[in-house]
């Protein structure tokens, strides 16, 4: 399966888990080609989330500099929660803060070990921005 099929596969799986606790969802067309906007938002009453998606099965995950600058200027433009959404085979998804990922030369990036030890999963990441206590998060 080529790198886009499956890009697009889990962030229609994303969309759907956030559908499905009553998000208002948007898929931003063509968001993977530029860097102007994140790959999903969702909008819940007084809260909202955005997503930069991938899914690769590999060590680690990076974005451009340009791509990070973006990011970080959406979440200061809108207030919305801005994640790096990672969806791993086997493994379901890792969300990661943008102060999470570590610098290099040409990139941002953060290796799957480092995920999985902050293992923040959406409900988690729905908590800390609806400041309603996880166990009352109920997903499907």
């Amino acid at each position: 399966m080529n790198r886009y099929v499956k890009g697009a596969r889990c962030e229609r799986e994303l969309l759907s888990k956030l559908n499905e606790m009553g998000y208002s969802i948007i898929r931003a067309a063509g968001s993977g080609v530029n860097s102007i906007s994140p790959d999903i938002m969702g909008i819940k009453k007084d809260h909202a989330l955005c997503f930069e998606c991938k899914a690769w099965d590999s060590s680690s995950i990076s974005i451009d500099h340009e791509k990070y600058a973006s990011l970080m200027k959406w979440r200061t433009n809108t207030g919305m929660g801005t994640y790096m959404a990672w969806r791993v085979s086997n493994e379901g998804w890792y969300f990661i803060a943008l102060e999470e990922l570590v610098k290099n030369e040409k990139s941002y990036s953060i290796t799957l070990k480092k995920a999985k030890s902050i293992d923040r999963r959406l409900e988690r990441v729905i908590a800390e921005m609806s400041k309603i206590p996880i166990k009352e998060i109920v997903t499907t």
